[in-house]
């Protein structure tokens, strides 16, 4: 079983405007979806798609929080959140004619208890392999991601952004950055494949087995004991960006889970992340098509 923390969850608010935005004028939206969000919790939506067994948890307070807690169970996916005071934050994707436009909230500030409260709820679960996701709200520092590493015998994977990968200190067993991640956690130069690849073994060095990383439209890449593998993105109709990352990482850890081998778990991150973007918001597809686009996929070693 998968567990994912979400620190920092949210509702994702993505609001659609058949114009453009300009200041100073009211915009109209015509169309308009909320969604439960925060990356830990994409990727137990996705893992549930996938027929992976899954648990949600993180921290949540509110009615934004309830609104999450509520959706989870509508849609029949396990959670177990640790409940705080002040209410989970609400991000906003506008997509007008113009371009793509997010806004988002810090989130709750939170005691350092509430790890301690999340740690006895991983304790209590104990899963094959945890996820720890997105950003931290404000009352908790970096320390918060190792400890869900150090707390039990569970694989750790860490999707964060690369200011928290920078400061991650600790043994994981992998983690999933895109590019922009992947130079800002290293300071080295990712504008070309071999700068990531040297990146990524920068992050090897300091503690993650394994490096999964995005490149966006170029497709992705493996860095890990057993050598590098690199993947060209597949053909897709591109509507939003949101959630690709994180269902790249849910579909490789599904494969994984699932007793695959690294290039089969590869592709199938892959060709679930390129149904994932076909679609505005967190919203999940079904992913019928899947084993089509894995055999359409081409991997190279490196």
């Amino acid at each position: 079983m998968i567990l994912t923390v979400t620190y920092n969850p949210a509702v994702d608010q993505t609001l659609h405007f058949d114009g453009e935005l300009a200041p100073g004028t009211v915009s109209r939206a015509a169309d308009a979806r909320y969604d439960p969000g925060g990356k830990g919790i994409n990727v137990s939506q996705y893992l549930d798609a996938l027929n992976t067994e899954t648990v949600a948890t993180g921290l949540l307070g509110g009615f934004t929080g309830r609104f999450v807690a509520d959706a989870l169970a509508r849609d029949g996916i396990e959670a177990d959140f640790v409940d705080v005071e002040e209410r989970t934050r609400l991000n906003t994707t506008a997509l007008a004619a113009d371009g793509e436009y997010k806004l988002n909230q810090d989130g709750p500030r939170v005691p350092a208890s509430a790890v301690d409260d999340l740690l006895a709820i991983l304790d209590e679960h104990d899963p094959e392999r945890v996820h720890v996701a997105g950003s931290l709200p404000p009352g908790l520092g970096v320390d918060a991601i190792d400890a869900v590493a150090t707390a039990g015998a569970w694989e750790t994977s860490v999707d964060v952004y690369g200011d928290l990968l920078a400061a991650v200190d600790g043994e994981h067993e992998l983690c999933t950055p895109n590019r922009s991640e992947l130079g800002e956690a290293t300071g080295r130069d990712v504008s070309t494949l071999d700068g990531c690849v040297t990146a990524a073994e920068r992050l090897r060095d300091r503690g993650f087995e394994r490096v999964l990383a995005s490149l966006g439209a170029e497709g992705a890449f493996y860095s890990g004991p057993d050598g590098v593998l690199v993947a060209d993105a597949l053909d897709a109709d591109v509507v939003d960006t949101v959630g690709a990352g994180d269902s790249l990482a849910a579909g490789y850890l599904a494969a994984i889970d699932a007793g695959e081998s690294t290039e089969s778990a590869l592709r199938n991150g892959i060709a679930v992340a390129s149904a994932v973007v076909e679609r505005s918001g967190t919203s999940v597809p079904t992913f019928e098509r899947v084993a089509t686009r894995r055999k359409a996929l081409e991997l190279r070693r490196y």
